[in-house]
């Protein structure tokens, strides 16, 4: 199975729901993990519309990275900008590929209500379920940075 490990600043949100889905659609091919280069604790947006879809995460919780560090990736899939930018060097001949998907958070900041506020979460979350649906082949067809 291919370890791959979906990275974010904060381990909150995107690449929590990238590690739900892998679980969830891809278990059979991918060990997931997440992590983030800092932890800011579980979103309950992202924990809520994940359940909408059936897919659990309450059992995931937000880790640093460096709590991996013993781990031999094959992939570090890096889902947004800054943590791209801050991406640690990894052991082994983990492959770097960076797949950004909006802020959530940062979106429904500006929402008129709850449920438009929402709305951005379920829209990334829909992104990054057609995104991890792709797994693997999509890695290996990417340029690695």
């Amino acid at each position: 199975m291919l370890k791959v490990l979906f990275l974010c600043t904060g381990n909150s949100c995107r690449s929590q729901m990238a590690e739900g889905w892998a679980r969830h659609l891809k278990g059979d091919v991918i060990d997931a993990y997440s992590a983030g280069v800092a932890t800011h604790g579980m979103n309950p947006n992202a924990v809520a519309v994940m359940g909408e879809a059936g897919v659990d995460i309450t059992s995931q919780h937000s880790k640093h990275v460096d709590e991996l560090a013993e781990v031999a990736f094959d992939y570090v899939v890096t889902v947004c900008d800054n943590a791209a930018e801050s991406c640690p060097v990894f052991r082994g001949n983990a492959k770097i590929v960076h797949q950004p998907f909006d802020d959530p958070p940062r979106l429904a900041r500006d929402a008129a209500n709850e449920e438009e506020g929402l709305a951005h979460y379920r829209r990334v979350r829909d992104e990054i379920c057609d995104y991890v649906a792709s797994l693997p082949n999509i890695l290996e067809s990417t340029n690695h940075g």
